[in-house]
């Protein structure tokens, strides 16, 4: 079978595999699946800071996870829903294709295909059976106060109503990820305090503003509304992630310096289109106009080192940035009004 031909079958099984876990799968599993999207996680995680009793936020980081899922484990996974023994074994083909460095293929026992378009699909299915159904009977056995879930693919947030319990979840999730070949990264999982009692408290106690979390590019604050002063939740963009950006898109402009004008125009345009579709969420202007400003200033830098005329004169640039590159706006409702219109 040519590697195209792979691909096509690869393809045509995860859409029936699709079809069959899309039944199976939980309400609080967003990543790789059909209809869900980044944007449809973080609605939930606002709608549940808000809606719920939360005032501790726990932060999972799986290390290394798309390495390390465990190849006796998924097969067992699988074949507990997957009765065609011949789709059994493409699977386990495709898990047993290991790695191509240097023209040598080594095979691997852990970890899904590189590049593969099964690869969403299967570890989706290994942290439905790892966390997701483990989590579920948990909130619903052990979880006395109220208890929060969103899971987009291996970045998961928590939210609990009392410390003791998130930090007894904490060291019974690492027990249960153990079994399974899993590990916390030990840094990078944490608890912290956030919702609408931890400012209060923390200032009672004399430790400053709430800490902040990190999750699918934005970086969650503790806020209050201008209108009437109730607590809300602040989402921008990750300081980290806006600089690395910018950083792509000075590289490129100095490798198109000498391109027409019009043709580097339209794909900045693009970007900052794109920028501004995902990040263009509610009070989060501020982050969007200082994306669109600074890569006006990047695209003028560049102008201006096409030649030894001189710099380009920021009349001409202004008009430049305003034909080109789109304005910043907010693309996305607050979250709890597109839920109330989903729901």
């Amino acid at each position: 079978m040519t590697a195209l031909e792979d691909k096509l079958v690869q393809r045509a099984t995860v859409e029936v595999l699709n079809a069959i876990y899309e039944t199976d799968f939980l309400g609080f599993s967003y990543g790789f699946r059909p209809g869900r999207s980044q944007h449809n996680a973080l609605d939930a995680l606002y709608a549940g800071l808000l809606t719920r009793r939360v005032n501790w936020v726990l932060e999972v980081d799986i290390r290394g996870f798309f390495d390390s899922i465990d190849h006796g484990w998924l097969m067992k996974f699988i074949e507990h829903r997957i009765a065609d023994r011949r789709v059994v074994r493409l699977i386990q083909k495709w898990l047993n294709a290991g790695v191509l460095e240097d023209g040598k293929r080594t095979v691997v026992e852990e970890g899904t295909p590189q590049g593969s378009s099964a690869s969403p699909l299967l570890a989706n299915v290994y942290l439905h059976y790892v966390f997701d159904l483990w989590v579920r009977a948990w909130r619903h056995k052990q979880a006395r106060g109220d208890m929060i879930v969103v899971r987009f693919a291996d970045d998961i947030v928590l939210g609990f109503q009392d410390r003791s319990e998130a930090e007894r979840f904490w060291k019974e999730l690492a027990e249960r990820l153990r079994k399974f070949r899993l590990e916390l990264h030990p840094e990078k999982t944490r608890l912290l305090e956030f919702g609408p009692l931890a400012v209060q408290n923390r200032k009672q106690r004399g430790q400053g503003k709430p800490e902040t979390f990190n999750f699918l590019g934005f970086t969650h604050i503790c806020g209050k509304k201008r209108s009437n002063g109730r607590f809300t939740v602040l989402r921008q963009t990750i300081r980290q992630r806006l600089q690395a950006k910018l950083g792509e898109v000075k590289a490129e402009l100095k490798r198109r310096m000498h391109d027409p004008i019009p043709e580097v125009g339209k794909w900045l345009r693009a970007v900052v289109a794109g920028h501004i579709r995902y990040y263009g969420v509610p009070m989060n202007a501020e982050a969007l106009s200082c994306f669109r400003f600074t890569v006006g200033r990047l695209w003028h830098r560049a102008l201006s080192r096409r030649s030894q005329n001189g710099r380009v004169l920021w009349d001409r640039m202004r008009r430049l940035i305003d034909r080109w590159l789109p304005p910043p706006r907010i693309c996305h409702p607050y979250p709890l009004r597109r839920l109330g219109v989903i729901t």
